[in-house]
């Protein structure tokens, strides 16, 4: 790991360090800092991290080139390890500011983003806070993808949980726009490589793990419905061989979950029962075996009836199936007993 910065770290404490992680998307980058510059946080000390995790673009000039007429200390580092999770817990470990609002290379933010982010910790006394990711599409979307907050918005880091606050748990915020206290990340630790996106891969199960492991020891955090983002939704991601690749390793990553921590593939966070009691099929719960052939049962019938929404739903839990059986093929561990993340 290596760190240029043409700029020092301020001597104030900070309150809060904006944590961008980024992997050879220059472009967008550099509009998403200059939103980021745009901000207003009155009385709020402040910084911006951008960690460049093994990039071989103009990620470091793109930073660098904005370095010196930055309104707060704007720095960037360079972690060699690849995976966001290695780029997570190296920008983690690299500001010792009260709180770390997480957020993404190719976003548009409010200039009162951090302001609410603020009110929303003291408002609500917690550990954590997120809020909407909303679209800013590079092309219309398809008719296929639902207008309001559902299964496919996963896909693409759409979320809207709703104009009123509400308490996480069953649910949780997405990274491109969630922002945690530095004495939460100390109690639970940082995210875990396995679990994370690596180049040529879509895994992106380090934070379910990581939120998995918080609720476990009793961190607690809140929706705030006015904590917003806009977050780039690019042309190539609009197709339905997009959506089953992810899906497919969304599969991937529950079923490498599910080994570790014993938690329902399908909805980890409302996960109650003790699966190595669970009878098993290919180290499958068999039980899933039957929801396979609802699933398409259910996808040719809404296809048959013309509810293109519905029939790419159901497809899709098949494509997370599919990942879920060809890792568990590989490695048919025994689910851990019920209780043993609390306990890790």
């Amino acid at each position: 790991m290596s760190l240029t910065t043409a700029s020092s770290q301020p001597a104030a404490p900070l309150d809060i360090t904006v944590l961008i992680c980024t992997y050879n998307r220059a472009s967008l980058l550099g509009p998403t800092l200059d939103s980021l510059a745009a901000l207003k946080a009155p009385g709020l000390k402040w910084d911006v991290l951008v960690v460049d995790n093994n990039s071989n673009d103009d990620t470091r000039s793109v930073v660098e080139s904005r370095i010196a007429g930055y309104p707060v200390t704007l720095r960037y580092l360079f972690e060699p390890r690849q995976g966001k999770s290695n780029a997570l817990n190296t920008g983690m470990a690299a500001t010792d500011a009260d709180i770390i609002a997480f957020t993404d290379d190719d976003v548009q933010i409010p200039a009162d983003w951090l302001t609410r982010t603020k009110a929303a910790f003291d408002a609500h006394n917690c550990d954590y806070v997120g809020g909407p990711v909303r679209p800013w599409w590079e092309a219309p979307p398809p008719r296929w993808l639902p207008k309001t907050n559902g299964m496919l918005w996963a896909a693409i880091a759409l979320l809207d949980f709703g104009p009123e606050p509400m308490r996480f748990g069953r649910r949780i915020p997405l990274g491109v726009n969630m922002a945690v206290k530095r004495a939460a990340i100390e109690r639970v630790g940082g995210f875990n490589p396995r679990m994370g996106r690596t180049a040529g891969t879509l895994m992106g199960q380090e934070q379910r793990e990581w939120f998995l492991r918080a609720h476990a020891v009793g961190v607690v955090g809140y929706y705030a419905p006015d904590i917003v983002v806009h977050h780039w939704i690019p042309r190539d991601r609009l197709t339905k061989r997009y959506f089953r690749r992810w899906f497919y390793w969304r599969g991937i990553g529950r079923a490498v979950l599910y080994a570790q921590t014993g938690k329902d593939m399908e909805s980890p966070e409302q996960s109650q029962l003790d699966f190595s009691q669970v009878r098993h099929l290919l180290g499958v719960p068999r039980y899933m075996f039957r929801s396979a052939l609802l699933a398409a049962r259910d996808s040719l019938a809404a296809r048959l009836r013309g509810d293109a929404v519905n029939a790419f739903e159901r497809e899709l839990w098949l494509w997370m199936f599919a990942g879920i059986v060809k890792e568990r093929l590989k490695d048919r561990r025994p689910p851990a007993p019920i209780g043993a993340l609390a306990k890790s």
